[in-house]
């Protein structure tokens, strides 16, 4: 909990206490279903709370926003993303049953009012949503094909609607078919961490088809 003291100050009582829980919760349920890789466990809020928070460096969501993350796995980045921004309503997809089992059961605990989720793959969901968030899903040119037509043709927040899409490495490549048209953000600007040197924002707005 101290690297989110560290970076995020002012949260309410009740987001303290809910982000607190979260490491005895993926304990319980790693022991259980390998939702996180076993090493990584004990950097749970570095690794991936933190780095889920990293998009509210970025953008924070205006009250009423909806946000669709993709590939959810154990619930990153969309479960910190809920409790920090609670005013937004998230839905929470994986096409993984267990996954998505572990996901509502720390919904239920934490008691995220905001939260959805659903056991379906992406390309069979109809609904859209202001944001599509994800966390190394697939290369980015695969991710945006998955998730192109879910996307609202309405903008409520500062910056278009579209995707922000949390990738680590070298991905020159992935982004040279969008390269004149995505945000890159460096989170170690954000985060001092080793751990964030090389770890990035991309952000693309998106022009919905359909809509």
């Amino acid at each position: 909990m101290q690297i989110i003291d560290k970076y995020f100050p002012n949260l309410s009582e009740k987001q303290v206490i809910q982000f607190s829980q979260l490491k005895d919760l993926y304990t319980y349920w790693n022991n259980q279903i390998n939702v996180i890789s076993r090493k990584d466990i004990d950097f749970l809020y570095e690794h991936h709370v933190v780095y889920s928070l990293a998009i509210a460096k970025v953008i924070c969501f205006k009250k009423g926003s909806s946000i669709l993350d993709v590939g959810t796995g154990g619930g990153f980045p969309g479960l910190p993303l809920a409790i920090f921004f609670h005013d937004s309503s998230f839905f929470l997809i994986d096409s993984i049953g267990k996954k998505i089992k572990v996901v509502n059961s720390i919904v239920s605990q934490l008691k995220l009012i905001n939260i959805k989720t659903q056991q379906i793959r992406a390309e069979k969901l109809k609904k859209r949503f202001d944001f599509v968030v994800g966390r190394g899903v697939t290369s980015f040119p695969d991710f945006v094909k998955l998730v192109s037509n879910n996307i609202h043709l309405r903008n409520q927040n500062q910056i278009q609607n579209g995707i922000l899409y949390l990738k680590g490495g070298c991905f020159s490549d992935e982004i040279e078919p969008f390269k004149d048209h995505t945000v890159i953000y460096k989170i170690k600007d954000f985060f001092n961490e080793p751990f964030f040197e090389t770890k990035k924002i991309i952000y693309l707005p998106l022009n919905p088809v359909g809509n």
